[in-house]
């Protein structure tokens, strides 16, 4: 109520946006920042030109798979198909370079404790330069509370497993992203063995 009975204007001052609108703003600059950064990812992974993507599904990586799954990544030569676990992808990985393929594995860093039995018993003994490019979760804008206790620990499994790492943020410009991309695909097949690049593509 006011001095003179009325009842208040509940509106925002001029110049203070409603929650609602900060909310939806904030929105639209996630959604830009996920597109820009999964654009990145994209033009790395097709600089390295694979001839087989595997790939897990994953909701941060929806823009980045639906590029190679029917997108202008699925073309004629390049074969694209989905991995039941993560493990069962490493392995093929290792089959198709073993027989001269250029694969590349997508997947989210939730999955990496699936895979350390067949990365460090075959890949790791027997050099072979995997390139994996692995979605970030958890932290900052992460809307799945279940999922940060394993995501958290990403680079402290690979570390302790004495697997190479290199990780793509808001610390690194996104303009840099492809090319790094790349460089960690000359450096997986300059040392002989398999390197993970970590991106987060949800803003932090």
């Amino acid at each position: 109520m006011t001095s003179a009975g009325t009842v208040a204007d509940d509106k925002p001052e001029t110049g203070q946006p409603a929650r609602g609108q900060r909310a939806a703003d904030r929105q639209v600059l996630e959604q830009q920042v996920l597109e820009r950064r999964s654009a990145a990812v994209i033009a790395g992974i097709e600089a390295v030109d694979p001839d087989h993507v595997l790939h897990l599904a994953s909701s941060t990586l929806k823009i980045v798979l639906a590029h190679f799954i029917d997108g202008p990544g699925a073309r004629p030569g390049r074969r694209v198909f989905a991995m039941t676990r993560e493990e069962e992808g490493v392995a093929i990985a290792a089959g198709l370079e073993l027989a001269g393929a250029r694969p590349v594995l997508i997947f989210q860093d939730n999955g990496i404790g699936n895979l350390l039995t067949a990365l460090l018993t075959l890949c790791q003994p027997y050099h072979l330069p995997l390139l994996a490019v692995v979605s970030r979760r958890g932290g900052l804008g992460e809307y799945n509370s279940m999922i940060h206790t394993i995501s958290e620990r990403t680079e402290a499994l690979l570390d302790a497993a004495g697997v190479r790492w290199f990780q793509l943020d808001g610390r690194t410009p996104v303009e840099r992203w492809a090319a790094e991309i790349e460089r960690a695909w000359a450096f997986a097949r300059a040392t002989h063995r398999p390197v993970f690049v970590l991106v987060n593509l949800m803003g932090s």
